[in-house]
């Protein structure tokens, strides 16, 4: 059975896990704690599997190991039956991944738990000045999205028509994220609507942070 090494506070590792239960990949989770004794991700044993140190990853059952989540989702799309992840039609899958892509590529790098502890331990930010930065570039990049979506004929239920793609998958977890450091949501209601929608699915309740076994 593939194991998947995840931190259920990981947005990365959180667009994996609902891509699997989008796909039905029955697999193993295998927590990798990012904060406590300094972060188990920089441990040698978990070095060996990702030399990156960062979660997720996904360990197939003849070793493999596959890192960055927008690779394994596309590597499940491509081997896995189940719901298609990309468009059929190459402008379909270039629109998909641009909007991934703006929030994994673009959002998300800038915020994430190693930004924000260089900022705190290096930088000497205060905890106040930390949630500035967090919630200007939250903003920065929902406005943005917001936009793309509101405004596009191929917006459906979902981010992409009306069933989830790729883009569905890393929504949700920095939807999840700006809501974890109280970020203003209200300027966002096609992003919140589609979130809505996709909290109805199984998949992803079954992906949810909450329900992880190693929620805290």
């Amino acid at each position: 059975m593939p194991q998947l090494y995840t931190y259920f506070r990981s947005s990365a590792a959180y667009r994996v896990r609902i891509a699997l239960a989008l796909k039905g990949v029955a697999h193993e989770a295998v927590p990798v704690h990012l904060a406590r004794n300094g972060g188990e991700q920089h441990s040698a044993a978990y070095r060996a599997k990702n030399p990156q140190g960062l979660v997720p990853a996904l360990e197939l059952n003849d070793g493999t190991v596959l890192t960055q989540s927008l690779a394994i989702i596309e590597y499940l799309d491509e081997t896995q039956p189940g719901p298609v992840l990309l468009p059929a039609d190459a402008e379909g899958r270039a629109r998909v991944r641009a909007i991934a892509q703006g929030i994994a590529c673009d959002i998300h790098p800038i915020n994430n738990l190693r930004v924000l502890q260089y900022l705190g331990k290096e930088l000497g930010a205060t905890q106040e000045q930390k949630d500035a930065w967090y919630g200007h570039w939250i903003a920065t990049g929902l406005q943005g999205l917001e936009a793309m979506l509101a405004s596009h004929p191929s917006t459906g239920r979902f981010c992409h028509g009306d069933t989830p793609t790729l883009a569905d998958c890393c929504l949700v977890p920095q939807l999840f994220n700006a809501r974890r450091f109280n970020c203003p949501m209200d300027d966002y209601p096609t992003l919140l609507r589609i979130d809505a929608a996709c909290a109805e699915l199984p998949a992803f309740q079954q992906a949810a942070p909450a329900v992880q076994p190693d929620a805290e």
